[in-house]
Formats: structure tokens, sequence, C-alpha cells
């Protein structure tokens, strides 16, 4: 499902100066067993069992890759629970109880930088992997995939763009932790060979620009570049087109082209992976909507229950009203059933929003969709065609193009759902 932004006005640059609270220490946490690219796990402790921060106590499985699940506290499995996903699933959780403590596993190390200098990038893809890495813009790509690469790499590009309304998370991390990116990048450039990088961010964020001006200047290979102002401008291929005047064609990755990227909150991560040998325990996100009392940026810990955010936020505004919880983006994100969700690290925000009944009314073919469309789709033709199980027809409209961005439901101006029948679409044309 996607919101609607109601009332737009400028609280992005509000609350991207909102300072960051921590809540790092909830009584308990819960990991997730399974996830959206993996549907299998199995888990090495028993109920009872002492765990480690950052102690490997489980695996997921998918088709093409496996991926270790990591305690983010130490302290006592007391068993499964099953709570929302950001997938949107209600999914088993492992409960751990937090000690307090902060034990760290064996596996922790610090690397020096002599040591780091001599990794090659085989030597970093098996850390990434081994500290399970994925795209925390949301993708949840593994990182450690794209390091395996044998295409030559040219550039690298640094998405911290968050084009979505509302999100100020990557802001907040841009501005608290500078030395962790700019190390990150430099060790990706170092396992690339490479001698270039941008970072890239909307035009519009005037302080950031002013910010980074000055600390990358003893970095000459790490440059700022300013592109649009634009949704969905954080889409690699819209990012790719402004920050280098290169074109993707279909089904071109980035990599072919010699340009690799990474959401600013991955690279951070990438930092914490070489340089400590730890996985993502922590992460900054945004709490906003006009559904609560008072939107704030925090600094959590991963398995954090977003009821306990909400509290810390005042609680619900408009309690009698109902609500709309996004994981996410308004745009992009996961609308959850029921606040009984929990934070994992790909969760960008949580946006709360007092529910608007909106009446669907009948398509009036006015081409907004398709006009919106950054992929040059038509959702109307689509939406049409889903509608008359017409697969042939679904497969010749290409909605497997669709980066389900969520312009075309957002400019509809008969307020019909035009994502969810494209992606029907998407499962019809894999058939």
């Amino acid at each position: 499902m996607i919101a609607k932004v109601r009332h737009i006005v400028d609280k992005k640059r509000l609350m991207a100066n909102l300072p960051t609270e921590r809540y790092v220490d909830p009584k308990y946490v819960y990991i997730a067993t399974n996830n959206a690219r993996c549907d299998k796990s199995e888990l090495y402790i028993k109920v009872g069992d002492h765990v480690n921060c950052f102690q490997v106590i489980g695996m997921r499985f998918a088709k093409y890759f496996v991926q270790p699940i990591h305690a983010t506290v130490s302290g006592t499995f007391v068993g499964l629970e099953k709570h929302y996903h950001r997938n949107g699933k209600l999914i088993d959780f492992i409960k751990i109880e937090n000690d307090f403590k902060d034990t760290f596993d064996s596996s922790v190390k610090k690397r020096s930088d002599e040591e780091i200098k001599k990794l090659t990038k085989e030597e970093m893809t098996e850390i990434l992997k081994d500290c399970a890495l994925v795209g925390l813009g949301g993708s949840s790509f593994p990182t450690y995939v794209k390091f395996q690469t044998n295409e030559k790499i040219n550039v690298i590009l640094i998405n911290a763009i968050e084009c979505e309304p509302y999100i100020t998370s990557d802001q907040r991390i841009m501005r608290e932790y500078p030395n962790r990116i700019i190390n990150g990048i430099l060790y990706a450039l170092q396992a690339f060979q490479c001698n270039k990088a941008y970072i890239c961010i909307k035009s519009k964020y005037k302080q950031l620009k002013e910010i980074y001006t000055e600390v990358l200047k003893p970095y000459p290979q790490i440059q700022l570049k300013c592109v649009g102002n634009f949704y969905p401008q954080g889409w690699e291929k819209a990012m790719i087109k402004s920050a280098l005047h290169i074109t993707l064609k279909d089904n071109e990755l980035p990599m072919q082209k010699g340009i690799m990227n990474f959401n600013v909150s991955t690279i951070v991560g990438l930092y914490k992976a070489i340089k400590y040998n730890i996985p993502v325990v922590k992460r900054n996100i945004t709490v906003t909507g006009d559904g609560i009392m008072y939107p704030k940026n925090f600094r959590v810990r991963v398995g954090t229950p977003v009821k306990e955010l909400i509290q810390l936020c005042g609680g619900y505004k408009d309690p009698e009203k109902n609500k709309v919880i996004i994981l996410g983006g308004p745009m992009m994100g996961a609308s959850i059933p029921s606040d009984d969700c929990i934070i994992t690290k790909t969760v960008t925000s949580v946006i709360i929003l007092n529910d608007v009944e909106n009446k669907e009314e009948q398509c009036i073919r006015c081409g907004s969709c398709v006009m919106s469309c950054p992929c040059h789709l038509q959702p109307v033709l689509i939406m049409n065609a889903v509608k008359a199980k017409d697969k042939e027809r679904i497969k010749t409209l290409n909605p497997l193009k669709c980066i389900e961005c969520g312009l075309c439901t957002y400019s509809c101006t008969s307020k019909i759902h035009v994502l969810d029948f494209v992606r029907k679409a998407k499962i019809f044309a894999k058939l």
C-alpha cells in the first residue's frame, strides 16, 4: 500500500535539524529468522542459552546465498515470538533478553590501518559475507555479492540522496559520522583499485554541502556531487544519469559501465565490518508523521519494537483515529497492519499517519500515471491487462521494468492503487 502524502510541507528540512536521540538498550530485542530474500533458516541456539553481542546465532538461506544471523545484544535467548516484519508478513523473531552488558563475541577484531591496507578484495568480500552486510537503503541485497564482480570499476557512487518524503535518517548519519563514511569509501576504493568516488546528495541540502566541502578537503579522490531535487532521484539509474551523465540500458548493471554504488548507511556498515569485524547492530531511523505527537530521529538497536519508539515520541496523536503505519518511505515502504513490528537493519523509518478514507473512482484515462512513470511504462494499460487476466498482453507491457516508486498511484486523479495492479502484473509476467 502506498500512503498519500497529505498537506505536503518541507518537514524534511525541520526533521534533518532535529538531534538524534539514542535508544540502544531495550529490555528485549527481536531478530528475524527470515526476511524478504531468505525464506528458510536454522538456529544454532536453544531456549535458555546465553549469547554475546555479534555472535552468530543462526543462518538464513536464500536460493543463491546464505546469511548469518547475529545477536544484537548480549543476553538470554527466551524463545520465538511472531511479530510483523518490514515485508508486511507475520514471522518468527528470536527474542533475546538484554543483560545490558554488551559482552562482545570473540569474533570481534579491531584491525590496524596497516592490516587493512594489506586486505585484498577477496578478503574484504569474505569479511562482508561473514558480517551479513546488506543494502541498508532498503534493498537488503548482500553487499558481498557486489564485491564478487570481475568488472573493472572506475568510479564509486555513494547514494545519500534520500529522496522520499519524511525520511531524514541518512542526512543525520552524514552529519554525525563523516569519518566513518569517509573511511568506508576509502576501503571500497582500495578493494576495487579505484581512485574516484562521489557522494551524491540533493542540491537543496545546503548544510550538508557546507559540511562535506570542508571534511573532504584532505581526500581529493572523494568529491561531493549535487544532483536533482526530484523524486525518484535516489533510483540508481536516475542517480547515475544525474551524477555521471551515463544512461543505463534496460537490464544493464552499473558495474557493466564501471560504476559501483552503495547507500551511505551501507558504507558506514562496510567501515564497521572491515575495521572491527562486526555486523550492523545499530542504525539511524526517522519516526515521524501526522499520527504521532513528536516526530524524532533515533539511533536504535536492531531488534527494537516499534511500539517502544512510538511511546518515546509521546504516543499517538488523535488516538481515536485509525493509523497507517509504514516501515520505510511513504512511496516505497510497506504498510504494516499493526504497530507490533520490529526494527530490522533495513528499516530506514517508521511513518505513522492518520488514516484518511479516499473513495476510488473510475479511471478517466487522464494519462497522469503514464506521464509520471520514470521507467516509461504505461501503468493504466498494465492495470487493464491485469483486470482482463491477459497474460500475453501483460508480458508485452514489460511490468518487470517497474521499480515500484509509487508515482503512478500518487498521481492518479481517481485515487486508484495502480501500483497494486503492476505488482500483480509482475507475478503474471514471471509465469
